[in-house]
């Protein structure tokens, strides 16, 4: 699911979406994209959201993509391509060992989610281990 980042932090039924959504699926996957993957649409930050129905979720990993080495944004002229995903690729595991490969690093951190219980369901989390760009 592609969203926008105000989802992340929203509340009232913002909020109530996201208590349902972790407490029937599993959300453990959020891609954090940089501004202008959707230009000319939208310039702003938007969100990958990667989930299985059918269990709680317990831990939500986060994967920031960068804008590769010399790229300031995309646009139009200049999008996203799909081999910028590899480092994404190679880090993803199997969710069938429960994303065990999974190893934190400077684009990717894991939260509790009673850590994000904890903060009301804002899941505008920042990586505490490497600090974000």
């Amino acid at each position: 699911m592609v969203l926008p980042d105000g989802f992340l932090f929203g509340e009232g039924i913002k909020t109530r979406i996201k208590e349902k959504l972790f407490a029937e699926c599993n959300l453990h996957t959020i891609v954090r994209l940089p501004n202008g993957v959707f230009s000319p649409y939208t310039g702003i930050k938007t969100n990958l959201f990667f989930f299985t129905k059918g269990s709680p979720t317990e831990t939500v990993w986060y994967y920031e993509h960068p804008y590769p080495e010399g790229v300031k944004s995309y646009n139009k002229g200049k999008p996203m391509r799909f081999e910028e995903f590899q480092p994404e690729i190679e880090w993803w595991g199997s969710e069938t060992d429960g994303l065990a490969a999974r190893v934190e690093n400077k684009q990717a951190w894991k939260v509790s989610v009673d850590e994000i219980k904890a903060r009301n369901y804002n899941l505008d989390i920042k990586s505490r281990m490497w600090g974000s760009k």
